[in-house]
């Protein structure tokens, strides 16, 4: 189990980089997280929803995400309260109270989908939640060491050097931790190195010699590293530091403008627009002018309504219409999808206080938020309508010609409890796989809505809807990023660095893997060979 001093401390990564390392060698292995709170999410094979981290260490393992590896999903609604996921579907919402208490309850949960995976896997990797120091949150554990304590799990204990502390960080959890809790631990990582090893060298004697327990690891700074992110955005994106690994002297044309909404959801929908070597993305957080842009985007939110009224009190409902009347292009994702409707409905309290709120009323659609929520993956093709408004199609040709407008193909999977309806449907944004149709396009050919998430990351879609809103390339650039790919490259290049800088056969020795050529084992690992 790899456990954090910190969120953000490294945990997603280190896990995802073991799992690749692991299965490239022929293991049988899974991820597995048993408490999870993120609005970023996935679907799985099993028709269920689990934190879009697991998905990408389960892609790691060359396996379909399944709603085991994260039985227990929180999906916060509020600054207090969340929606409650258990093996993938709605439990109920809960206030912090009422979960802390439920946790017992849980853990059962948890456990189930731990023992089910433990009979299909030879090993699994299991990624804490924040830090297992968290003194208040400790009674009734189900995410860290109460975990580890239940399943007899060995801990990995990452810190991240970029953040400064870290060995402040690594002595203080340490501390904090029970005695059975601290015999647990069996080393430190240290991420997110940069600079001189020899220099850090007394630092790491002076933190085996303090704690007794081995550095298992110093891992670099991998600069420009791509991994789908676990869950908020954070303030560096909101101020402009948007781009995975760009250069910052690459001029870049197009701008695109997504609105923060406090409850965003799945905004992983935009890493290939962050990616794209012609395109500005800024991420405006609340309290924040919407600058001048080629295309807006309204994401998905898991608070649409109270987003909603976010978005009014921001001044940005009257940014987006000026953009509008400027001949700007505009795209809603899912909640953003909604906001762009005449009404949504939420009568029974699905998320949040019940009560109906006006849209901004640009598409002639209306919402009902129901209890069942639609989760499942979807394809097909973008609809010709919306070809057939590019602002970059010449004028003069025939759009009734379908030999002008080839099929794009989309793929993306839904995550929404909405239904809509209305007038504005007839012009659909997407047809889908057995005709079934999706979104609206507003008549003018301005506006652009779907519930699909994962829309940019086709590259002929992403090419497409780009086209659609103005973009034109100049001779040999790319017209999209290739998301899927980039990951695989990246996971790839997360286990090189592993192999390199951890002893995996000696961490896992069980599995008999042959260590890497022309090393030895160091004699922290021979220790903790002997110790398993």
């Amino acid at each position: 189990m790899v456990q954090g001093t910190t969120s953000d401390a490294g945990k997603t990564t280190l896990v995802a980089g073991l799992c690749r390392a692991l299965a490239r060698r022929g293991v049988a292995v899974a991820p597995f997280k048993p408490q999870n709170m993120a609005l970023n999410s996935a679907v799985t094979v099993d028709g269920g929803e689990i934190g879009r981290a697991q998905a990408l260490q389960a892609q790691a393992c060359y396996l379909k995400a399944h709603s085991d590896m994260n039985p227990v999903l929180l999906k916060p609604e509020s600054d207090t309260g969340a929606q409650v996921i258990l093996h993938g579907q709605v439990f109920r919402p809960m206030d912090a109270e009422q979960f802390h208490d439920y946790k017992k309850v849980a853990m059962e949960a948890v456990m189930s989908s731990w023992q089910r995976l433990c009979s299909r896997y030879a090993a699994l990797i299991v990624e804490g939640a924040g830090s297992p120091a968290e003194i208040n949150l400790r009674e009734n554990d189900i995410a860290n060491m109460g975990f580890a304590e239940r399943a007899d799990c060995p801990v990995i204990l990452v810190a991240d050097i970029d953040k400064g502390g870290v060995f402040a960080h690594l002595v203080g959890t340490l501390a904090l931790l029970s005695e059975s809790e601290q015999a647990r631990v069996v080393g430190f990582v240290i991420n997110k190195f940069r600079g001189d090893l020899a220099l850090l060298q007394p630092g790491l004697d002076w933190l085996e010699a303090r704690t007794g327990k081995p550095v298992l690891a110093v891992l670099p700074y991998l600069q420009g590293l791509y991994l789908d992110a676990e869950d908020a955005i954070n303030s560096f994106q909101c101020a402009g530091e948007n781009a995975i690994g760009r250069s910052g002297d690459t001029p870049r044309r197009f701008k695109v403008v997504v609105p923060v909404f406090s409850r965003i959801s799945n905004h992983t929908d935009f890493d290939a627009l962050r990616l794209h070597p012609q395109v500005d993305l800024e991420f405006i957080g609340p309290q924040s002018p919407l600058p001048a842009a080629d295309l807006i985007i309204l994401p998905g939110t898991k608070s649409v309504r109270a987003d909603l009224a976010l978005l009014r009190s921001n001044g940005w409902q009257e940014a987006i219409a000026k953009h509008l009347r400027y001949g700007g292009r505009l795209i809603g994702i899912c909640g953003g999808f909604q906001m762009l409707g005449k009404s949504i409905a939420d009568p029974q309290g699905i998320e949040g206080r019940a009560g109906n709120s006006s849209g901004l009323g640009w598409l002639d659609i209306d919402t009902l938020l129901v209890p069942h929520k639609q989760l499942g993956e979807a394809s097909g093709q973008l609809a010709t309508t919306l070809l057939a408004s590019s602002s970059c199609d010449d004028s003069s040709r025939d759009d009734s010609d379908d030999s002008l407008n080839p099929p794009v193909p989309v793929s993306g999977y839904e995550i929404h409890c909405g239904v809509s309806r209305g007038p504005g449907l007839a012009r659909p944004a997407l047809i889908l796989a057995e005709g079934r149709h999706d979104g609206a396009v507003s008549a003018d050919g301005q506006m652009f809505g779907t519930y699909l998430h994962g829309l940019f990351d086709g590259p002929e879609a992403c090419a497409a809807l780009l086209q659609w809103a103005g973009f034109q390339l100049e001779r040999g650039e790319a017209a999209a990023v290739d998301i899927a790919q980039r990951r695989e490259q990246d996971l790839e290049r997360l286990a090189d660095c592993l192999e390199q800088e951890l002893d995996i056969a000696a961490l896992f020795p069980a599995l008999q893997l042959a260590p890497r050529a022309g090393e030895q084992q160091a004699d922290a690992f021979v220790a903790l060979n002997e110790a398993n």
